[in-house]
């Protein structure tokens, strides 16, 4: 059994954000029913490149676990679709931009209507309330826009965007915690409820210390590159051979770095003795250890780390990360077998469950794959389902 076995997911998210979330729920068994517009589908499917056998890299990252089905919901009977599987589903969520839903006949007081107990998701760059309520909302955007982009860099150089989609990616998470709870919620009430998930509250909940430390001092945070405002040594440095991370994240750390290291001189100097006073000459203390560790092997740094217990190690390469043992031995590399990408490959569901583990049960579906399948469970005889073809409803 898998924990969300049973509960149906109407889909019409599109690129990041929405199909991240339902993938998660579609990996822990929910049935989603991805909706997509005919002859075109989730536009990610057309961010090339890189392809893999003409299939979307980006869109074979993020719907694994999903039946596809091609319809157009502007039409009266695309319309007649929606409302059937609304009426039969416990999830609809979409990310459209504010008010599309209400005027497509989609909004969440009209499906509610339909079916009460349907849990309504609304994904969307600034909320569904608020005097910015209009803007559309974009990963890169809202990394500006949240001051993630201003807290990201080096501290002489601009602010820059992080490696990858976190505003979409943390925000599907936050979306997928939020309707897995509202399933829980509806055990209770029997009722289900609409969600307003942003990509700028999502941001502005992971500014987290950032956000208390200013309302604390003031002051607006800094960009540090790979330094941390608040712990010092705790960042990257430059060995003999490659950049390592030291991570000394308290005292006791620092004590044992000082005495693995040999550095006395360090751990008796008034000013780096505790956390306070290391953060308060940071550029003294950061200058004297990227002298000292520029001279030695990163394996020699490796080796009196562990053996003294301070966190350490390499900044590894995607490619290095996707190859590693240890990654490996996690079964974080997920093997998907795709009737057009031989030998797919996708990073794996993240979280371990001893009773109800995360499965592969459906590749990421070709575009419409599963429309005459979902609409035959529907009721719609061969007939219709082939008119509709025709009309260009499908």
């Amino acid at each position: 059994m898998q924990a969300l076995e049973g509960i149906k997911v109407l889909d019409l998210s599109r690129t990041l954000a929405g199909p991240f979330s339902t993938m998660m729920l579609g990996d822990m068994g929910a049935d989603i029913i991805k909706v997509e517009q005919p002859g075109t589908g989730d536009e990610t499917r057309r961010f090339t490149p890189p392809t893999w056998n003409d299939e979307s890299c980006y869109y074979l990252s993020s719907n694994r676990n999903k039946r596809s089905i091609t319809i157009d919901i502007k039409s009266s009977e695309g319309q007649e679709i929606i409302y059937k599987l609304a009426k039969e589903s416990d999830i609809f969520i979409e990310n459209f931009r504010t008010g599309t839903m209400e005027k497509l006949g989609y909004g969440y007081e009209k499906l509610k209507e339909i079916n009460p107990r349907l849990i309504y998701v609304s994904v969307s760059g600034f909320g569904r309330t608020g005097p910015e309520k209009d803007r559309a909302g974009y990963d890169l955007l809202l990394q500006g826009y949240s001051g993630l982009m201003s807290i990201t860099g080096e501290s002489d150089g601009p602010p820059v965007k992080t490696g990858t989609s976190i505003v979409d990616l943390t925000t599907g998470m936050f979306a997928a915690f939020s309707m897995v709870t509202a399933l829980l919620a509806r055990e209770k009430t029997g009722r289900g409820q609409f969600i307003d998930v942003s990509l700028l509250d999502s941001q502005v909940a992971l500014l987290n210390y950032h956000g208390t430390n200013f309302f604390a001092t003031g002051k607006p945070a800094n960009r540090f590159g790979s330094g941390h405002p608040t712990i010092c040594p705790y960042q990257a440095f430059q060995a003999k051979d490659m950049e390592v991370i030291l991570a000394v994240a308290n005292d006791g750390l620092w004590r044992k770095c000082c005495t693995a290291f040999g550095w006395n001189d360090l751990m008796e100097d008034e000013r780096f003795m505790i956390n306070d006073d290391r953060v308060a000459y940071r550029d003294i203390l950061v200058e004297i250890i990227s002298d000292r560790l520029s001279k030695m092997e990163s394996q020699e740094i490796f080796r009196l780390m562990d053996e003294a217990g301070v966190p350490c190690g390499p900044i590894h390469s995607v490619e290095q990360v996707l190859t590693h043992p240890h990654v490996l031995a996690r079964d974080m590399i997920l093997e998907i077998d795709h009737p057009n990408v031989k030998d797919l490959k996708v990073p794996n569901f993240p979280v371990k469950f001893s009773e109800t583990p995360a499965k592969l049960r459906q590749h990421p579906p070709l575009l419409g794959e599963h429309t005459d399948q979902i609409l035959l469970e529907l009721g719609y005889s061969e007939q219709k389902i082939s008119t509709m073809k025709e009309q260009k409803v499908l």
